[in-house]
């Protein structure tokens, strides 16, 4: 079997209804995963894209609002999970809401943790293999601006795959992240409308471009394939250079 294949596992996508979860649910089944992808909206797009190129998918809607939602997404097994699902509020610090406080942090840090939770200990119960990815961001390691809750969240997933594959490394599961960079994506349309915004980051971005969802799969794909083994507690920055700059 090729180190790059996954076949016969069964991944799990948050938030694969759009942006950088579909690609990743789409990638998965290229290398032969079967998928299922989680939304709070329907997955049925994803699922047809995955089905018209020959892969195997199926849907489920979950809103991960509810930090626990995801605590019987496990009751069949599952190989793989992409914890992809976030969300995001802008607002200046001095006026930024208790209530966007908490619904990013809700979803972004504590459905992630117990998520992820409830996966480990399914694997573990079998005697399994499994791997877990999580979508952190350029804002695990840089401050941003205007973003102060989605900021700390993606610090914490940051935190968070570290301690996970600090405990779980040495039982079969791996845990890794993919930080993307500025993508094109429904969380950065803000960002691409503002002209003067837009023309900064493009200006900093050594690739020139905004990165696209598909540039995110690729990685994603690698941490759940045999060819990343011995991969753990990684967080894979995929952001054309910005970091580098």
């Amino acid at each position: 079997m090729s180190m790059f294949s996954l076949a016969g596992k069964t991944a799990l996508v948050t938030g694969a209804n759009t942006g950088i979860g579909q690609a990743i649910a789409v990638g998965l089944a290229q290398a032969g995963a079967t998928v299922v992808c989680a939304g709070r909206r329907s997955c049925d797009e994803t699922v047809a894209m995955i089905e018209k190129d020959g892969g195997t998918a199926s849907s489920v809607l979950v809103d991960f609002a509810d930090p626990m939602a995801g605590q019987g997404l496990f009751d069949t097994p599952v190989d793989i999970l992409i914890n992809n699902a976030g969300i995001i509020r802008r607002n200046d610090a001095v006026d930024f809401t208790e209530g966007d406080w908490d619904a990013v942090m809700d979803v972004n840090l504590k459905a992630l943790f117990f998520t992820t939770q409830a996966f480990a200990k399914a694997v573990l119960a079998r005697g399994g293999q499994g791997r877990v990815v999580n979508i952190a961001s350029l804002l695990s390691f840089q401050g941003g601006i205007r973003v102060p809750s989605y900021t700390a969240s993606k610090h914490g997933v940051a935190g968070l795959t570290k301690l996970l594959a600090n405990e779980w490394a040495a039982k079969g599961i791996n845990v890794n992240a993919v930080a993307p960079g500025y993508i094109e994506t429904n969380n950065t349309e803000a960002l691409r409308a503002d002209a003067d915004r837009n023309a900064a980051i493009l200006d900093r971005i050594p690739a020139g471009r905004w990165g696209r969802a598909e540039d995110i799969a690729g990685a994603a794909v690698y941490l759940c394939t045999p060819a990343s083994a011995y991969v753990h507690g990684a967080i894979l920055n995929v952001d054309g250079g910005w970091l580098a700059r």
